[in-house]
This record gives C-alpha cells, sequence and structure tokens, in this order.
C-alpha cells in the first residue's frame, strides 16, 4: 500500500492577492492558478476587503498566509487570534494554512516583524509543543515558513536548516520553503543555500514563496519591492528538482506593479519549474 502523501497536491502557479489587483482579476481572470491571502487582512466581521475576497474566492482555489502568530514567542499563544483564523478558515476553505518560523513580539507587544529564533535544543522543544496546540486548535497541519534574517545567536547549536527540517519531523508539519529568503540568508551569514536545500525534507514541502529584495552590497534585506533576480530563479530551479512539483507564488508587497507584469513574471517560474522537473538546467 503507498504511504499517504504529507502535502496537500499541488496548486500549480499563484499570487499574492493584494488590494490594488482585485478589480483586474474580476475584470480579467487572469492565468493564475491560485492565491495567497494575508490572514491578518481579513479578520474583520465585514467590509469590502471580504466583499472581494468571497467574490474571487468563486474563481480561483486560496491558501491563508499569517504574519501574527508568533510560534517562537515566551508568551502565551493568542487563543482569540487562533479562534478568529479558524473563523476564517471556515469561509475561504483554505488549500493550507502557513505562518512563520520566528517570533514577532513578547511581553504582549507586537513588534510587526518577523525575528529569527535561537537554534538549540530547547527553542526547537518549545517550538514543537507550541506547533501542536496550533494544529489542534486549527484540525490540520500547520505549514511553517523560513524567515530572513540578518543576526544571529551565540546560544545557536545547529543550522537553521537542520532546525527547520527538525521542526517539521516532530512537530508533524509541513514546510513553506522561500527561495528568496534562503537567499537573502546565505548572503548575509555566507552559507552554502544548496546545503539548506539538500536538508530540507522535500515530502513536506508544501508551498514555494519567490520574491525580490534589496541589496546594500554588505547586506541584502528582503523587501518584496523588486522583481526576482537571477541567482533566485537558480535556487529556485534547484529546489524543484529536489521537491518535486510544488504550489509556487510570488509575493509583491510594495512598488506593486500592475498585475500583467506579475502574471508574465509568474510564467517565469512556470517555465524554470517546468524545466527543472524534466532535469534541464536551471535558466533564468
Amino acid at each position: 500500500m503507498a504511504t499517504p502523501a504529507l502535502t496537500a497536491p499541488p496548486l500549480g502557479f499563484g499570487l499574492g492577492l493584494r488590494t490594488q489587483h482585485y478589480e483586474a482579476i474580476l475584470a480579467e481572470r487572469p492565468a493564475i492558478d491560485w492565491l495567497e491571502i494575508i490572514s491578518e487582512n481579513y479578520l474583520v466581521p465585514g467590509g469590502r476587503p471580504l466583499d472581494y475576497l468571497d467574490r474571487i474566492r468563486a474563481d480561483y482555489p486560496m491558501a491563508m498566509h499569517g504574519v501574527s502568530l508568533s510560534i517562537g514567542s515566551d508568551d502565551p499563544l493568542d487563543r482569540d487570534y487562533l479562534r478568529r483564523i479558524a473563523a476564517l478558515a471556515k469561509r475561504v476553505e483554505p488549500a493550507w494554512i502557513s505562518d512563520h518560523l520566528c517570533w514577532t513580539g513578547v511581553g504582549g507587544r507586537n513588534m510587526h516583524d518577523l525575528l529569527p529564533l535561537p537554534y538549540d535544543e530547547a527553542t526547537l522543544d518549545h517550538v514543537v509543543e507550541r506547533i501542536g496546540q496550533v494544529q489542534d486548535a486549527l484540525g490540520r497541519r500547520l505549514v511553517l515558513e523560513n524567515v530572513s534574517s540578518y543576526v544571529t545567536y551565540r546560544r545557536s547549536t545547529m543550522p537553521e536548516w537542520d532546525f527547520l527540517a527538525e521542526v517539521a519531523r516532530r512537530a508533524d508539519c509541513l514546510i513553506l520553503l522561500d527561495v528568496n529568503n534562503i537567499y537573502v540568508s546565505a548572503f548575509n551569514h555566507d552559507f552554502d543555500p544548496l546545503a539548506y536545500l539538500d536538508a530540507i525534507p522535500a515530502e513536506r514541502v508544501q508551498q514555494i514563496h519567490l520574491a525580490g529584495h534589496e541589496d546594500n552590497g554588505s547586506h541584502i534585506i528582503d523587501t518584496h519591492d523588486h522583481p526576482v533576480i537571477d541567482p533566485v530563479w537558480r535556487l529556485y530551479g534547484e529546489a524543484i528538482r529536489r521537491c518535486g512539483p510544488v504550489s509556487t507564488m510570488i509575493e509583491r508587497d510594495d512598488r506593486i506593479p500592475p498585475l500583467p507584469e506579475l502574471v508574465a513574471e509568474l510564467g517565469q517560474a512556470r517555465a524554470i519549474a517546468g524545466a527543472s522537473s524534466a532535469g534541464a538546467p536551471a535558466a533564468a
């Protein structure tokens, strides 16, 4: 008997749903396979965002992506937040729900940033236990994204990629592999991004993010306000070779271009994924 797949079936190639594109998506029905929403934008009882969401949801599968779970914080999990996420999931019927392997605040204060964790056994135990609570509350596997980082902790005893892989295995959760974040962190901390990819359990990769960043020479900042660059495209091709077909989307959160420009960029992802799946070199 075949072992059941851990991940949901691939959705294809999608974009992040942004307010600037609501009308164009409804009017043009562009060649997008699916859309990812920022969960926090729709945790409201009514209004225009939910109206647009319902109308667009009728035509496109969706995934929910959160930025406030703070799975690594010492603060208690926000049960009200989890209830609202569960209620939104009932409305949207997402293919999966994701957030970030990070902490966003402590002492009841939200820093509104995705802050990296120390990678050691104590943090691993803490995060795995909290993921279990979240998965019980949502009734499904959680999907967690690797974040970009600019500092490291002296107390870390393992590389980020081993930490992420072990979290996924011990917590029985899934991975949102942000290829741009791997590239950014590899540059900032001088590690081999291919070593990162080699360590990731391919069977647990539910989704891939692609995005642009700001290159400041000595360091890179993950800004989501530029097109994907050639080295990130090549790294994406390597990820597909290792993981197989994975639902892929492009994030753009600032300097958002017209929708056709993003759809064209998404076509580049399709072409690279197709070539990589067939074993061809990852061309950008």
